[in-house]
């Protein structure tokens, strides 16, 4: 003799699937849209990174020089390239919930400079430049539009 399908053991079967399977799990909880993790207006944290993800750039920027003999400073330690890398890896994990695509393609070539033995010798500080440009072109757009009242100051 076969089971009853109706029995205790279908229904709460049934109920288990029902409430976890992809649809029926929508019907018992809906999502609350207001939350963010940034606050109510994401745009004074996402200013404040960008502003961060800005000062680290700058540090990039003179430590990239220093290693490159460009700065009147006695040559680097061997923590200047460390601490370069670094502050890369920061500025890349604070832009995370600021920049776009560009950035992150910009990043990419940059990264890609650095691994390549191939490429001139200019190639590599031209994609540095680059990315700190991109990424003070985002600042002025975003942050600096943030704290000047939602208006672009004019250059």
């Amino acid at each position: 003799m076969s089971p009853d399908p109706s029995g205790p053991g279908a229904r709460a079967t049934s109920r288990t699937l029902t409430r976890f399977a992809p649809g029926g799990r929508a019907r018992l909880h809906q999502p609350d849209y207001a939350f963010s993790l940034l606050g109510a207006s994401p745009v004074p944290a996402k200013s404040l990174l960008a502003t961060i993800a800005l000062a680290l750039a700058a540090v990039q920027v003179l430590l990239a020089l220093w290693i490159y003999g460009k700065l009147p400073l006695p040559g680097p330690p061997r923590q200047v390239p460390l601490a370069h890398r670094l502050t890369g890896t920061a500025v890349l994990a604070v832009t995370v919930p600021v920049a776009g695509c560009f950035f992150y393609g910009a990043f990419a070539a940059k990264v890609v400079a650095v691994r390549s033995r191939r490429l001139p010798g200019w190639v590599l500080p031209a994609a540095g430049g680059t990315l700190a440009i991109v990424l003070g072109v985002l600042w002025y757009t975003s942050a600096l539009w943030y704290y000047n009242g939602y208006h672009l100051p004019r250059l």
